[in-house]
């Protein structure tokens, strides 16, 4: 593929300028950035630099469709927040928000222009039960009905099988931690609930701490599985430095967060990774300080190929398809041991038709 037309979406992430010096641009850009999930976020830039009205007709019309549909969004999300508050709130269980809902309610940069799939809560462990059963008199429903899938979720992973509300059909991920429980990385899920920041706007409504939302969303990135969002995933990470980083202490306070919580490996990728991009600026040190925590050179140097192919916002290339592709079974492997993920992906693929019952997970190793 053309180099000039693969980095487009990026040069245009760094400075929106390359754009208007070419009006040729503009349709790839808007094709890019829609299937890279950034179009509002490309909208909202330009029109808080004033410039939205620069653009030549066509796009700016695709431009302006997009702001309108994230503030329908965000007005959506907004309200579905209020109403899982209100569910819980007799249960006097800290509601902690996370990725994308957490942004927009606690008016982070990165919420402005995002689109949401879903909305993300962190509970206690030991909460779920009760959690579940009062979303469930809410009028949630859990999806992936089938019996293999269930005990996948809650014996395995690091969330409730998703819920989905039967009237406004919109999606809520309950989680318990920020890793799966069979997950070769370990991560102390109380450590993020005590840590949690209350928002005085929204009663019984937390947030992850400054450092804390940075380690998650480096982790969700560069431990997941799917890279189809892999570049929006980026920005947000790229906006939170950017917004945390006026606080004098947060950079050493984030080093010294990830190494307590386990978390260095994903905060080197996304160090590596934001300021290789989106040209985040990141204090040398810090940068030296985090590369004690790269992989080996050959894991490093596979990882460069992956990543640099996996992060163009669309898929249609054979090279980018094959990275994600090669980054989804190293997720899987994050995810798992060799065990078990050769027992879930057995059932996966055997399992032809959805079963009155499943094989029971085997036990734990």
């Amino acid at each position: 593929m053309n180099p000039r037309r693969k980095d487009l979406l990026v040069q245009a992430l760094r400075d929106l300028d390359c754009v208007f010096s070419d009006e040729s641009r503009w349709d790839e850009l808007i094709r890019r950035a829609r299937e890279a999930d950034l179009l509002g976020t490309i909208a909202h830039r330009l029109e808080m630099a004033g410039r939205l009205h620069d653009v030549p007709a066509a796009p700016r019309m695709h431009l302006r469709s997009a702001g309108t549909l994230c503030a329908a969004q965000h007005r959506a999300v907004m309200r579905e927040v209020r109403e899982i508050a209100h569910a819980v709130a007799p249960l006097g269980i800290p509601i902690v928000l996370l990725k994308g809902a957490a942004y927009l309610v606690a008016e982070l940069p990165p919420a402005c222009g995002r689109l949401f799939s879903d909305v993300d809560i962190l509970i206690p462990k030991a909460a779920l039960p009760e959690v579940e059963a009062t979303l469930m008199l809410a009028g949630y429903a859990t999806t992936h009905d089938n019996p293999y899938d269930q005990r996948y979720y809650r014996r395995w992973m690091h969330e409730l099988p998703p819920m989905q509300h039967i009237r406004r059909m919109t999606v809520l991920d309950v989680h318990h931690a920020i890793v799966p429980q069979t997950a070769r990385v370990q991560s102390d899920a109380d450590a993020l609930l005590k840590s949690a920041v209350r928002l005085p706007r929204h009663p019984g409504i937390s947030v992850l701490a400054p450092s804390d939302m940075v380690l998650h969303s480096a982790t969700h990135l560069f431990h997941n599985e799917e890279f189809t969002h892999g570049l929006r995933d980026l920005v947000d990470i790229h906006e939170l430095l950017r917004h945390f980083s006026s606080d004098p202490g947060f950079w050493s306070g984030l080093l010294s967060r990830a190494e307590e919580l386990n978390l260095a490996r994903p905060l080197y990728y996304a160090f590596v990774w934001s300021t290789r991009l989106l040209g985040t600026e990141i204090p040398r040190e810090i940068i030296e300080h985090a590369d004690r925590h790269a992989p080996s050179m050959p894991v490093r140097a596979v990882m460069d190929c992956l990543l640099a192919q996996a992060m163009q916002p669309t898929a249609r290339e054979a090279p980018t398809r094959w990275s994600r592709r090669a980054l989804y079974v190293r997720g899987h492997w994050l995810k798992m041991s060799f065990w078990l993920l050769t027992w879930h992906l057995a059932v996966k693929t055997f399992r032809r038709n959805e079963p009155a019952t499943a094989p029971v997970p085997p036990p734990h190793p």
